[in-house]
């Protein structure tokens, strides 16, 4: 189950990975898609529906009652129910027998804005507070009533016990996510830690390359700005390919420009383009603000033998492991990326060493064969905690 994101994103990359994990298995899949494309077609009476829908999504529910009494699945695993699915299809599933399970790939249960992040800052007040810190601060696209809305509709769930009656098990990409997942009141018991991956098998890049690549959304949160400052203050710094889209797109193409950066601004790649990319990149920089659950495009930089320059905080320091696979630097800091920018330059040998120790990293933890089994074992699992009375 999965509501596409208008711009494709990597939630929607790990839902096509896994969805063809199973099928090249051998296991019967039954794909319930909806698409954020489709608000876009809507008239303004129905774009007025699309706050209550995020909390009760009449016509998805429908739509599922009756696709689980014509297949009659075992499990039911959502990747993304927000905003045309919601947490409503749960209950159908349950009271259907069918075991389910929720990927939480980012933070949308305890914080509107998904991200953990205001003011270019982390922020967890809907944690330590209440969910309704975020209308205080319009965390929701800048509104307090759109973000009411969904906050409404996240302590709606909450209060009649949804995510903690009608999930079976989570799975959450990496030890960070699950603590604080498990701090903001999901059972913690029923989350289970699962890293995305990547495949098919991309194979090792011939050579080491010689630009920075940063991929990713072209927003604040992101971070593309700090790698263009980091590498303004380097004597000789090397080109920057930056792939991706986003609302920032024309205001980081000035700053290039103002800071005399050499960088190519390439727009959204796919997949085979990416991996060309990372066949001539020396390194990936990832100098997210927010604090990110995993961080995929880090896994293909692995999967290629490509070293992840990245910030010390959130999930990455699980991933990126400072001198073994790649480098950290202290978040939000242009001068300390700089800094690792710096040593990156001066350390080609060292570099590369880094580079074939993400190989190993990836052929261990994030290639399909792993993710397979442990994507099996997880549904197992659920199916026995579905019998279980709450």
């Amino acid at each position: 189950m999965h509501n596409a994101y208008r711009q494709p994103g990597g939630e929607d990359e790990v839902e096509r990975l896994e969805s063809a994990l199973l099928r090249d298995a051998g296991h019967a899949l039954i794909s319930y898609r909806r698409d954020s494309a489709e608000i876009e077609r809507w008239g303004a009476l129905r774009r007025a529906t699309l706050p209550l829908r995020a909390a009760y999504a009449w016509d998805s529910v429908r739509e599922l009652r009756e696709l689980i009494a014509r297949e009659r699945p075992e499990v039911a695993h959502f990747t993304n129910t927000f905003p045309l699915i919601s947490p409503a299809a749960y209950r159908v599933c349950r009271e259907a027998g069918v075991a389910v399970v929720q990927s939480l790939h980012n933070f949308r249960l305890l914080c509107p804005a998904a991200t953990f992040l205001r003011d270019g800052a982390p922020c967890e007040r809907c944690v330590e507070h209440s969910l309704f810190e975020s209308v205080r601060y319009a965390c929701y696209q800048g509104s307090r009533l759109r973000t009411a809305a969904l906050a409404a509709g996240l302590a709606a769930h909450r209060s009649r016990g949804t995510f903690e009656r009608d999930v079976d098990l989570y799975l959450t990409p990496s030890e960070f996510a699950r603590g604080r997942f498990a701090a903001g009141g999901l059972p913690a018991e029923r989350i289970r830690v699962k890293p995305n991956f990547a495949a098919p098998d991309p194979g090792l890049r011939r050579g080491r390359g010689a630009h920075a690549l940063f991929a990713g959304r072209l927003a604040h949160y992101k971070g593309a700005d700090l790698a263009l400052r980091a590498l303004a203050r380097l004597p000789a710094p090397p080109p920057l390919v930056v792939a991706g889209d986003g609302p920032q797109r024309a205001e980081l193409e000035a700053l290039a420009r103002e800071l005399g950066v050499d960088a190519r601004f390439t727009g959204q790649l796919g997949r085979e383009a990416l991996l060309e990319q990372l066949e001539l990149a020396a390194y990936l920089v990832f100098p997210s603000r927010c604090y990110e659950s995993f961080g995929l495009a880090a896994v293909w930089a692995f999967a290629r033998g490509v070293p992840v320059i990245a910030p010390a905080q959130g999930s990455l320091p699980e991933i990126v492991r400072d001198g073994r696979n790649g480098r950290l630097f202290r978040a939000g800091d242009a001068e300390d990326l700089a800094r690792v920018l710096a040593w990156a330059a001066a350390e080609p040998e060292a570099l590369a060493a880094l580079g074939a120790e993400a190989r190993r990293d990836y052929e261990e933890r994030y290639a399909a064969r792993p993710q397979r089994k442990l994507l099996e074992d997880l549904y197992a699992e659920a199916q026995i905690l579905a019998q279980r009375p709450r």
